[in-house]
């Protein structure tokens, strides 16, 4: 559980095991703490476990040194990369040669794009430039995508349309599953398409995409000589940590990691299938580091911390006993699998906007949709809207994501603060 001071917003305590019967001890902490926080936006961001935060502070104290020097604090800074890429590695089921090490899953997923564009480029001869395409514009780089993806893949893609320099075609989701359908994306492809990304599992709705089916088909049926490769990325940021991910299985060239989405810190990485070749190409140069694919002298803490996995799994207890036909939930699709920490829900009525509702709230921190779109909070998530959620409805929706200490008695007092400040509402003029 995290505890909140209401006043100061200062975390007072974060154990898995930490029960209400406990807490005014723990509120004793802060004069001016009148009152608790649960928070349930681990979407958004976790916060750091006490052995990864304990990791960080080792590197700080022992491991200082340029991890590319030859004195102690230097080899000490080379071991622990080490350590942590093969940590990584395992987590997705992959080797240390597969793992570059990023800032982010941002960085991560820019990565892959502009490796795609530079593959393409290269891969190309001057008969492949001439072709006459059925659709778009020759010559160009086609990528296909979800029209449900993190601003990291879309906006990066929109941008490169713009500019002249690739195609992209944004598949919309199904408004029945909630999911990109396998056979959508394959009639997206093209002679010159150059790079499929679909991630794993959404950010706001949960629902978990069919990437090892797609993937699978697209290996099997149709990257086949003497057809350019098609690269398979996933950004799996949302998914680990909640469910298993292993890259091999997915049959993905590129998978984006993202540490703060499971108790790690801010930094990233990306698997790259070093057994089938997936090419990549550096954004930045400099001095060499991760293979000359990432330069920049290692962040030694981040990458210790991000070694020291901690992931865990918890399900949500919905709340219909007490709202009963008020309740629409915007992630619960026919047929699709759901993240089980994910819940996006919307009480019904003309007054109960999810911001309105969030901001009345004396316990409950969650959000109503992605972080990156906090500005936005007056507005529907176009993830729902893309997913076919009325407006109506989805300008009421709260995403409440629990975490692995998460207890059955923070369920209850958040579904008793959503009835008080519900109840407040409707009674207002």
């Amino acid at each position: 559980m995290l505890l909140f001071c209401l006043e100061c917003s200062t975390v007072l305590h974060f154990y898995p095991t930490l029960h209400f019967i406990n807490m005014h001890s723990y509120l004793q902490k802060s004069s001016c703490c009148l009152w608790f926080r649960i928070y349930m936006d681990y979407n958004a961001t976790t916060p750091l476990d006490p052995e990864v935060i304990q990791a960080i502070t080792d590197a700080l104290h022992d491991a200082w040194g340029n991890p590319s020097s030859t004195y102690t604090a230097g080899v000490k800074a080379k071991a622990i990369i080490s350590e942590s890429r093969q940590n990584v590695a395992k987590m997705v089921g992959g080797k240390a040669e597969d793992i570059i090490f990023t800032s982010g899953g941002t960085e991560a997923n820019n990565m892959v794009i502009y490796s795609a564009v530079e593959y393409f480029k290269r891969s190309c001869d001057a008969a492949e430039h001439n072709t006459d395409y059925s659709s778009g514009r020759p010559g160009l780089p086609h990528f296909v995508t979800s029209n449900v993806e993190h601003d990291s893949i879309k906006l990066v893609l929109e941008h490169l349309q713009r500019e002249g320099m690739a195609d992209v075609t944004f598949v919309p989701v199904s408004k029945v599953t909630g999911r990109v359908e396998v056979a959508n994306v394959l009639s997206a492809l093209r002679p010159n398409t150059c790079l499929v990304s679909i991630m794993l599992a959404n950010n706001e709705t949960g629902v978990i995409m069919p990437i090892k089916e797609l993937f699978g088909t697209i290996r099997d049926k149709i990257n086949q000589p003497p057809r350019r490769r098609i690269l398979l990325h996933t950004d799996a940021a949302q998914a680990l940590g909640k469910i298993k991910v292993e890259a091999p299985s997915l049959g993905v060239d590129y998978l984006t990691i993202v540490g703060h989405k499971f108790y790690a810190p801010r930094i990233g990485a990306l698997y790259v299938n070093s057994e089938d070749k997936a090419p990549l190409y550096p954004m930045l140069f400099g001095g060499g580091q991760e293979r000359n694919f990432r330069p920049g002298t290692e962040n030694t803490p981040m990458i210790a911390g991000l070694g020291k996995l901690c992931v865990n799994n918890k399900l949500f207890f919905t709340p219909q006993h007490v709202f009963g036909k008020k309740l629409n939930f915007n992630n619960h699709f026919e047929g699709s699998e759901v993240l089980p920490n994910t819940c996006n829900v919307s009480i019904l009525g003309p007054k109960l906007q999810g911001w309105k509702v969030l901001s009345r709230c004396e316990c409950l921190l969650a959000s109503v949709g992605a972080a990156c779109h906090s500005d936005r909070g007056d507005r529907p998530s176009h993830i729902l809207l893309n997913c076919g959620v009325p407006k109506s409805v989805a300008v009421n929706a709260l995403r409440i994501s629990v975490g692995r200490g998460t207890t059955q008695e923070d369920v209850d007092a958040v579904v008793e603060d959503l009835r008080k400040v519900v109840e407040l509402l409707e009674q207002m003029d």
